[in-house]
Order: structure tokens, then C-alpha cells, then sequence
């Protein structure tokens, strides 16, 4: 067993359906224009007069640094408590909402699906659902992504699995 992981939870001891708060933060103009002048640089993201003229209406967060920051939360209240081995990847990201200076942005990520990997039996997959949200309770963004998590003992979860599909055979067979 990794000795860094030991203490996490691991791949048996996530559940489908389990929902995790991911704290607050909140946006103000600096934490904004300075992300935007590094890696977002549109007028709408810096200057406040040409984003009151845009279509958003005011000094907005990259959609870019709501996922960043969406990430950071992620990491806090879930992926540095399990046996986390990295990112697999996100689908489905959606923006829904501008986040502008002074929204607070918090959120859940659900635990949507949960798979062994084929080619590497001591590694699961799980697979969250991210809602963000402003302070008004308003969808903001909306992401899957999926994370290899260790597997604490693929031998036993093997057995186990066996002996469920065993008697779910067993069921059917005797109805």
C-alpha cells in the first residue's frame, strides 16, 4: 500500500450519490483582472467601462478561473482526502452564468459513477457531477470529470464483486 495514501479514503470506500460541499469563495476585481491578464486578457475581463458595454454588463470572471477555482474547492474538501492518483480528464463543461465582482461562488460535486479499470484492476475511476453556484443560488457552471483513486485491496474487492455477481445470478436463476 502507498504509505502518502494510507490514511485516505480509497476506491471501496466511495459511494454513488455522495455529495461533497466544496466551501466558498468570493470574487473580487483584483482576483479577476489579474487571472484575466495573464490567461484570459478580453476587455470584459479587465476593463470595466468596455465590460458595462458588453453583453455580460459588468466586470466578469473568466470562465476559465470559475473552473480553476472550481478545481482549487474540488481538491480541499475531496481529491486531497481520497487516495487520488490524477486527473482523467472533464466533459460537459458548461458555463451558465456570468460570475461577477462580489459573487461568492460555492458548489457540490456529486459522485456519479464508480468503475474498476480494466487494464489496471488497482485503480478505480470515479466519476463527479460539479455544480457551481453564486450566493443567489444560481447555476454558474456545470462539469463531469473523472479521477483515478487507488484501489486499497484488489484482491479482496475482486473476490467481493465475484461472490455479488454470483448471487445476483443466483437470484435470477431461482425466480
Amino acid at each position: 500500500m502507498n504509505p502518502v495514501t494510507a490514511n485516505r479514503r480509497h476506491f471501496e470506500d466511495l459511494a454513488i450519490g455522495e455529495v461533497i460541499a466544496l466551501g466558498r469563495t468570493p470574487m473580487s476585481k483584483e482576483m479577476i483582472t489579474s487571472f484575466a491578464r495573464e490567461f484570459d486578457p478580453f476587455p470584459f475581463h479587465l476593463d470595466e467601462a468596455a465590460a458595462k458595454a458588453s453583453l455580460l454588463g459588468g466586470l466578469a470572471s473568466s470562465g476559465w478561473q470559475t473552473a480553476a477555482l472550481s478545481l482549487r474547492m474540488l481538491g480541499d474538501a475531496f481529491l486531497n482526502t481520497i487516495a487520488s492518483m490524477g486527473g482523467l480528464g472533464f466533459s460537459d463543461l458548461k458555463w451558465k452564468k456570468p460570475v461577477m465582482v462580489g459573487d461568492t461562488i460555492s458548489g457540490t460535486a456529486t459522485i456519479a459513477e464508480l468503475r474498476r479499470s480494466k487494464s489496471h484492476p488497482e485503480r478505480g475511476i470515479v466519476t463527479l457531477d460539479l455544480d457551481i453556484r453564486n450566493q443567489r443560488g444560481e447555476p454558474v457552471m456545470s462539469m463531469r470529470l473523472a479521477n483515478l483513486v487507488e484501489v486499497r485491496d484488489s484482491a479482496a474487492l475482486d473476490r467481493a464483486e465475484k461472490e455479488m455477481l454470483t448471487r445476483a445470478a443466483f437470484r435470477t436463476m431461482t425466480r
